[in-house]
Protein backbone atom coordinates (compact mmCIF):
# COMPACT_ATOMS: atom_id res chain seq x y z
CA UNK A 1 0.00 0.00 0.00
CA UNK A 2 1.51 3.45 -0.95
CA UNK A 3 2.02 5.87 2.06
CA UNK A 4 1.39 9.72 1.41
CA UNK A 5 5.42 10.63 0.87
CA UNK A 6 5.11 8.04 -1.76
CA UNK A 7 2.17 9.92 -3.25
CA UNK A 8 3.93 12.99 -3.27
CA UNK A 9 7.09 11.86 -5.10
CA UNK A 10 4.98 10.33 -7.90
CA UNK A 11 4.05 13.19 -10.34
CA UNK A 12 0.17 13.26 -11.19
CA UNK A 13 -0.75 11.26 -14.26
CA UNK A 14 -2.76 13.14 -16.94
CA UNK A 15 -5.86 12.22 -15.79
CA UNK A 16 -5.14 13.56 -12.17
CA UNK A 17 -4.03 16.55 -13.87
CA UNK A 18 -6.82 17.04 -15.78
CA UNK A 19 -8.96 16.45 -13.31
CA UNK A 20 -7.86 19.06 -10.81
CA UNK A 21 -8.13 21.50 -13.88
CA UNK A 22 -11.44 20.57 -14.74
CA UNK A 23 -12.87 20.95 -10.94
CA UNK A 24 -10.53 24.20 -11.34
CA UNK A 25 -12.62 25.46 -14.20
CA UNK A 26 -15.73 24.23 -14.33
CA UNK A 27 -17.89 26.71 -12.57
CA UNK A 28 -17.15 29.36 -14.71
CA UNK A 29 -16.97 27.07 -17.87
CA UNK A 30 -20.49 26.10 -16.80
CA UNK A 31 -21.23 29.92 -16.72
CA UNK A 32 -20.25 30.14 -20.03
CA UNK A 33 -22.14 27.92 -21.25
CA UNK A 34 -25.34 28.93 -19.51
CA UNK A 35 -24.78 32.08 -20.80
CA UNK A 36 -25.46 30.39 -24.39
CA UNK A 37 -28.10 27.74 -23.66
CA UNK A 38 -31.66 28.51 -22.28
CA UNK A 39 -32.21 25.21 -21.12
CA UNK A 40 -30.69 23.48 -17.99
CA UNK A 41 -30.59 20.05 -19.51
CA UNK A 42 -29.33 21.49 -22.41
CA UNK A 43 -26.27 22.77 -20.34
CA UNK A 44 -25.66 19.79 -18.52
CA UNK A 45 -25.37 17.68 -22.03
CA UNK A 46 -23.28 19.98 -23.18
CA UNK A 47 -20.97 20.28 -20.17
CA UNK A 48 -20.68 16.28 -20.26
CA UNK A 49 -20.00 16.51 -23.85
CA UNK A 50 -17.23 19.36 -23.55
CA UNK A 51 -15.86 17.35 -20.31
CA UNK A 52 -15.64 13.75 -22.58
CA UNK A 53 -14.11 16.21 -25.44
CA UNK A 54 -11.68 17.77 -23.27
CA UNK A 55 -10.34 14.51 -21.47
CA UNK A 56 -9.83 13.04 -25.68
CA UNK A 57 -8.06 15.90 -26.11
CA UNK A 58 -6.15 16.79 -23.38
CA UNK A 59 -3.05 15.08 -24.30
CA UNK A 60 -2.66 17.43 -26.57
CA UNK A 61 -2.67 20.59 -24.64
CA UNK A 62 0.68 22.02 -24.18
CA UNK A 63 -0.20 25.06 -21.92
CA UNK A 64 -2.08 23.70 -18.50
CA UNK A 65 -2.51 27.22 -17.84
CA UNK A 66 -4.66 28.14 -20.21
CA UNK A 67 -6.84 25.11 -19.80
CA UNK A 68 -10.23 27.43 -19.05
CA UNK A 69 -9.64 29.35 -22.62
CA UNK A 70 -9.15 26.01 -24.43
CA UNK A 71 -12.29 24.25 -22.39
CA UNK A 72 -14.25 27.19 -23.73
CA UNK A 73 -13.24 26.52 -27.22
CA UNK A 74 -14.31 22.98 -27.14
CA UNK A 75 -17.58 24.57 -25.39
CA UNK A 76 -17.87 27.15 -28.45
CA UNK A 77 -18.18 24.01 -30.75
CA UNK A 78 -19.84 21.58 -28.80
CA UNK A 79 -22.53 24.28 -28.63
CA UNK A 80 -22.83 24.56 -31.74
CA UNK A 81 -23.19 21.22 -32.35
CA UNK A 82 -26.15 21.06 -29.84
CA UNK A 83 -27.85 24.01 -31.73
CA UNK A 84 -27.95 22.05 -34.67
CA UNK A 85 -29.34 18.77 -32.16
CA UNK A 86 -31.62 21.14 -30.84
CA UNK A 87 -32.74 22.87 -34.27
CA UNK A 88 -36.21 21.75 -34.13
CA UNK A 89 -36.95 23.10 -31.29
CA UNK A 90 -37.96 27.22 -31.09
CA UNK A 91 -36.47 28.63 -28.66
CA UNK A 92 -32.30 27.36 -30.41
CA UNK A 93 -30.46 30.84 -30.81
CA UNK A 94 -29.44 31.45 -34.33
CA UNK A 95 -25.57 29.71 -35.27
CA UNK A 96 -24.17 33.23 -35.33
CA UNK A 97 -25.93 34.28 -32.14
CA UNK A 98 -24.42 31.41 -30.55
CA UNK A 99 -21.13 32.52 -31.77
CA UNK A 100 -21.09 35.99 -30.52
CA UNK A 101 -22.17 34.80 -27.01
CA UNK A 102 -19.36 31.96 -26.89
CA UNK A 103 -16.94 35.15 -27.81
CA UNK A 104 -18.04 37.31 -25.50
CA UNK A 105 -18.03 34.27 -22.55
CA UNK A 106 -14.29 33.72 -23.63
CA UNK A 107 -13.87 37.20 -23.07
CA UNK A 108 -15.61 37.29 -19.91
CA UNK A 109 -13.83 34.38 -18.74
CA UNK A 110 -11.42 36.32 -16.88
CA UNK A 111 -13.82 38.89 -15.28
CA UNK A 112 -15.89 35.87 -14.05
CA UNK A 113 -13.03 34.37 -12.08
CA UNK A 114 -11.91 37.66 -10.63
CA UNK A 115 -16.04 37.74 -9.61
CA UNK A 116 -16.10 33.85 -8.31
CA UNK A 117 -12.74 34.87 -6.05
CA UNK A 118 -14.71 37.83 -4.67
CA UNK A 119 -17.04 36.18 -3.95
CA UNK A 120 -15.87 33.23 -1.95
CA UNK A 121 -13.87 36.14 -0.40
CA UNK A 122 -17.02 37.50 0.77
CA UNK A 123 -18.59 34.40 1.80
CA UNK A 124 -16.05 33.93 4.08
CA UNK A 125 -16.18 37.30 5.78
CA UNK A 126 -19.50 36.53 6.81
CA UNK A 127 -20.60 35.46 10.63
CA UNK A 128 -20.52 31.44 10.96
CA UNK A 129 -24.50 31.29 10.85
CA UNK A 130 -25.09 33.44 7.86
CA UNK A 131 -22.36 31.97 5.72
CA UNK A 132 -23.65 28.31 6.91
CA UNK A 133 -27.16 29.17 5.84
CA UNK A 134 -26.16 30.96 2.69
CA UNK A 135 -24.32 28.13 1.45
CA UNK A 136 -27.10 25.80 2.73
CA UNK A 137 -29.96 27.75 1.14
CA UNK A 138 -28.50 27.66 -2.32
CA UNK A 139 -27.00 24.22 -2.32
CA UNK A 140 -28.01 21.31 -4.59
CA UNK A 141 -31.23 19.44 -2.83
CA UNK A 142 -32.34 22.19 -0.61
CA UNK A 143 -35.32 23.87 -0.45
CA UNK A 144 -36.28 26.64 1.42
CA UNK A 145 -39.42 25.04 2.47
CA UNK A 146 -37.15 22.24 3.98
CA UNK A 147 -34.42 24.75 5.75
CA UNK A 148 -37.21 26.70 7.04
CA UNK A 149 -38.99 24.18 9.00
CA UNK A 150 -35.60 22.89 10.15
CA UNK A 151 -34.35 26.11 11.39
CA UNK A 152 -38.33 26.50 12.96
CA UNK A 153 -38.85 30.01 11.14
CA UNK A 154 -41.72 30.74 8.34
CA UNK A 155 -40.37 30.56 4.54
CA UNK A 156 -41.08 34.31 4.42
CA UNK A 157 -38.91 35.17 7.06
CA UNK A 158 -36.24 32.69 5.58
CA UNK A 159 -36.37 34.54 2.59
CA UNK A 160 -35.54 38.08 4.28
CA UNK A 161 -33.31 37.03 6.28
CA UNK A 162 -31.65 35.44 2.62
CA UNK A 163 -32.18 38.58 1.11
CA UNK A 164 -29.95 40.99 3.57
CA UNK A 165 -27.30 38.21 3.24
CA UNK A 166 -27.49 38.46 -0.56
CA UNK A 167 -27.22 42.93 -0.34
CA UNK A 168 -24.61 42.47 2.37
CA UNK A 169 -22.40 40.12 -0.29
CA UNK A 170 -23.05 42.54 -3.15
CA UNK A 171 -22.14 45.27 -0.64
CA UNK A 172 -18.42 43.39 -0.24
CA UNK A 173 -18.38 42.61 -3.97
CA UNK A 174 -18.69 45.85 -4.74
CA UNK A 175 -15.69 46.94 -2.68
CA UNK A 176 -13.85 44.28 -3.12
CA UNK A 177 -14.05 44.85 -7.33
CA UNK A 178 -14.71 48.45 -7.82
CA UNK A 179 -15.58 49.27 -11.01
CA UNK A 180 -16.37 46.03 -12.67
CA UNK A 181 -19.55 44.86 -13.91
CA UNK A 182 -21.61 42.23 -12.79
Amino acid sequence: MATASDRQDKAPDLSETFLRLWMQHESELRAYVRSCCPKAQEVDDVMQEVSVAALRKFSTLDDHSAFGAWCCLIARYELLSARRRFARDRLVLAEEIVELLADEGAEELPLRQRQLRALDQCINKLPRERRELALAAYGKDTTIRELAKQLERTEGSLYQLLSRIRKELYRCMEKTLPGAES
